[in-house]
């Protein structure tokens, strides 16, 4: 199983500058990714100009987006263009995106958009990346990656089993426990199977983490707020659920492998570029 790191752009960073220096020590502790995620009303960076330092600064780790709330992207030929040109940009091969529909009804009042045809706008823009990429339309330059970026999708939804089948490489898993990938794996490989897709779907769970004597305060100060949405219950639950300790992490990544993972994303909570360090230390990296 791979294992990747994400940036800490939920957490309280105050210097852009941090965040490509987290993709610089990545790469060389030897993480197979580093990912961003994707809020519009948080301090969350924008992904793909995330994805687009951090490529500059790197030269092989892959770049992930987990994940991006597509429907927010209502200029989906615009989307395309900026997704491939991150690809070109990157070189091929290192760039996937993570996408989902969102949950969260103020970040699609804030832009515009109507929250409730967001699955529908969904469906339009991946309609659109696919004839894009596939050079049906002129809409900036072509991909690296043949085909355009391979996509995962979040959710667990009849929906998200219909994208990953139609679109996508497999499912991305955000804040998963091992019991979460046990329960929806089966769904996807079947629908996979139905669809006559050959192989098998991808399966990448995220997870949070923070490591040292401050570690379960950085967690909550980065997520408390952060999920405080959904109400204190859920906000304490993150809180509780992140790893913050070496013994866990190391637990983890057996757990999550037998449970058909094909790669762990640790999702930084404390901003200082020495946890990269810290977690790759933990896992013998």
């Amino acid at each position: 199983m791979d294992i990747g790191i994400g940036l800490p752009g939920h957490a309280p960073w105050t210097d852009g500058r941090t965040l490509v220096e987290w993709a610089r020590r990545a790469e060389n502790r030897g993480f197979t990714t580093i990912s961003v995620s994707d809020r519009l009303l948080w301090s969350t960076p924008e992904p793909l100009i995330t994805l687009a330092a951090a490529a500059g600064a790197t030269t092989r780790i892959g770049l992930l987006t987990s994940v991006l709330i597509g429907p927010l992207r209502k200029n989906h030929a615009l989307f395309a263009k900026a997704a491939a040109t991150l690809d070109q940009v990157a070189g091929p091969g290192r760039l996937r995106l993570g996408l989902a529909p969102g949950v969260r009804d103020d970040d699609f009042t804030e832009s515009g958009t109507d929250y409730h045809t967001r699955g529908k706008d969904f469906d339009l823009l991946l309609d659109r990346l696919a004839t894009t990429w596939r050079g049906e339309t002129q809409a900036g330059p072509p991909p690296a990656t043949a085909g355009g970026p391979p996509l995962l999708f979040g959710g667990t939804s009849a929906a998200t089993l219909r994208r990953v089948a139609a679109h996508g490489t497999g499912w991305i898993a955000g804040d998963a426990t091992v019991e979460d990938v046990e329960g929806f794996a089966p769904r996807l490989r079947e629908a996979w199977a139905g669809a006559g897709r050959d192989g098998s779907p991808q399966v990448v769970a995220s997870v949070m983490y923070a490591l040292g004597p401050d570690a379960h305060a950085a967690v909550a100060r980065a997520i408390g707020s952060y999920y405080a949405f959904a109400g204190a219950e859920y906000a304490e639950y993150g809180v509780a659920a992140a790893y913050t300790s070496a013994g866990r992490i190391r637990d983890a990544v057996p757990a999550f492998a037998e449970a058909g993972c094909d790669e762990l994303i640790l999702m930084g909570n404390d901003p200082d570029p020495a946890q990269v360090d810290l977690l790759a230390d933990t896992l013998g990296l």
